[in-house]
């Protein structure tokens, strides 16, 4: 089996008023089609940079990142936007919604663009919410949302769309327990039951309790793993 995400070698520097700090030293990484795999680490280890490179949304300083056996490191700006829209999912910790649309409409953007007739991008996108308890909030703007809220429309804007493979960056992180729990347990069941690839940065114990892989990074590198049985 190909891997549906590589990186290798992957190098990321960011300079600031002639200082060199690096955020990224020589990653390889290698994601399986239906893995259910988080990233874990400090603060400042590299994780986030990490997620953006592999989805598109920044370029490495060094190395190369592959999806689906294709190159995407050396593509356009116009060339990394389709491949947001039809390839990868991406869960901010920052939720970047739209502040003009409301919790439905954010949550059907993503098929919107894609051309996904109305009744049924409405549909998927209710259900998405119902499986975050949102669809009582599908009307509500973002501003008249809780951070927790606002996180659960940008996931379920996410899920709704089931691209081959969902980058999430910290997705629990403003959760209570509660919703915490219901979040993961709807993300095992897409991936157990679509097959949907889930790569997670977190250092959230209650969804590392539930990951079969668990990549360790710490100051840019890898420095170990863990697998667990199915």
């Amino acid at each position: 089996m190909e891997p549906i995400v590589r990186a290798r070698q992957l190098e990321k520097v960011y300079r600031s008023d002639g200082i060199a700090t690096p955020a990224l030293r020589g990653v390889d990484l290698e994601i399986y089609p239906g893995e259910f795999t988080a990233i874990a680490g400090p603060s400042g280890s590299g994780k986030s940079t990490l997620l953006h490179l592999l989805g598109g949304l920044d370029r490495p300083s060094a190395g190369e990142v592959w999806l689906e056996g294709e190159r995407v490191d050396d593509k356009n700006a116009t060339w990394h936007a389709r491949l947001r829209l039809w390839k990868v999912g991406f869960v901010f910790q920052a939720y970047n919604l739209i502040p003009v649309l409301t919790a439905l409409e954010n949550a059907a953007f993503v098929l919107e663009l894609r051309g996904v007739p109305p009744a049924e991008r409405k549909k998927r996108a209710l259900d998405a919410l119902a499986e975050l308890e949102m669809q009582d909030y599908a009307a509500r703007r973002p501003n008249q949302l809780s951070g927790g809220q606002q996180q659960r429309v940008a996931v379920a804007r996410a899920l709704a769309a089931e691209p081959a493979v969902i980058l999430a960056d910290e997705p629990t992180a403003n959760l209570d327990s509660k919703t915490g729990r219901a979040l993961i347990e709807y993300m095992k069941r897409l991936n157990r039951e679509k097959g949907l690839t889930f790569l997670f940065s977190t250092h959230d114990p209650r969804l590392l309790e539930h990951v079969r892989r668990i990549v360790h990074l710490e100051d840019g590198r890898v420095v170990g793993e863990e697998v667990r049985e199915a």
